[in-house]
């Protein structure tokens, strides 16, 4: 009778992943191309943890992100989204597994950029809608959803703690081992599984209690607060380090990247063609890829 269930069940899950999946290429595709000029660019004058990166880092940056870009499509819902949008939706997608290369996002194949924020129905009119992102489940499986303004805002401001679209990422990595409950088992060795669960408590107690810098949200309960904590970290992370030293140490373990060391800005002047190249070769940009601008 068991025997019976289990199987039943199985067809079921394998049913109702097809019908969530039908639509979707599941090959995995593969950059052939050179990565774009103009893209890497943008990425320059946008995304503060691209320059902290070397050259050689750089071009593995660039490779998943047209990777990401390849493997998963982006579409505007009542806005329009540019080139700007997707890469920094791509962006968000790679700093939290930067570290990892074989790492692939198979529980996702498609991003909502709405213009703003919306609601529960998701609805982007009305005095209800406060969601600025969230990872879709049933229906949407396979499926995120980000406001184009918080996306935008994760980026433009560098003082804050707050990048949505990571926070929704972080919520996919910790539901990739088949539980959102902020415990990221794929990418947390077992040495540290005790100790996190037991800070993440003891951090969430601390919120209740109006004793913390960290954002409220994060006591919700345990995945909000990883990812709560982990915009925090990629956002503001000598802060962190400084002001929650075991709470840092441990994203350090859990992503394995140390982001206090990195030099964390944006190129906000235009690049000429005497400026240093922005994928760093050291050379000038109308020597390096200024040559092959596309």
């Amino acid at each position: 009778m068991e025997i019976a269930f289990v199987i039943i069940t199985i067809l079921v899950i394998t049913v109702f992943l097809y019908f969530v999946f039908r639509g979707k290429n599941n090959k995995w595709k593969i950059p052939k191309e050179a990565f774009p000029t103009r893209w890497r660019i943008i990425l320059s004058q946008e995304v503060a943890f691209y320059n902290a990166l070397s050259a050689e880092e750089k071009k593995r940056f660039e490779f998943k992100i047209q990777e990401f870009l390849l493997n998963c499509k982006i579409t505007g819902i009542e806005t329009q989204v540019n080139i700007t949008d997707k890469l920094l939706v791509a962006s968000s997608a790679i700093i939290p597994i930067f570290a990892f290369d074989n790492w692939r996002y198979s529980n996702i194949y498609e991003v909502l950029v709405y213009p703003s924020a919306f609601n529960e129905k998701f609805e982007t009119n009305g005095s209800d809608k406060f969601i600025a992102g969230m990872v879709g489940t049933g229906y949407m499986e396979g499926k995120m959803i980000l406001s184009k303004q918080a996306l935008q805002h994760g980026f433009k401001n560098e003082s804050d703690k707050n990048n949505t679209a990571i926070h929704e990422f972080v919520h996919l990595i910790d539901k990739s081992d088949g539980a959102t409950d902020g415990i990221p088992s794929l990418l947390l060795e077992k040495q540290y599984a005790i100790p996190w669960i037991d800070l993440i408590n003891k951090k969430i107690d601390e919120v209740y209690e109006g004793k913390t810098d960290i954002n409220p949200y994060g006591g919700t309960n345990r995945a909000e607060f990883f990812s709560v904590v982990s915009e925090y970290f990629f956002e503001r992370p000598k802060l962190l380090a400084d002001k929650h030293t075991e709470l840092y140490k441990l994203l350090e373990e859990i992503f394995d990247q140390d982001m206090k060391s990195k030099k964390l800005r944006k190129h906000n002047v235009e690049i000429g063609r005497n400026t240093p190249c922005p994928c760093g070769s050291g050379k000038k940009f109308k020597h390096c890829c200024g040559k092959t601008q596309t």
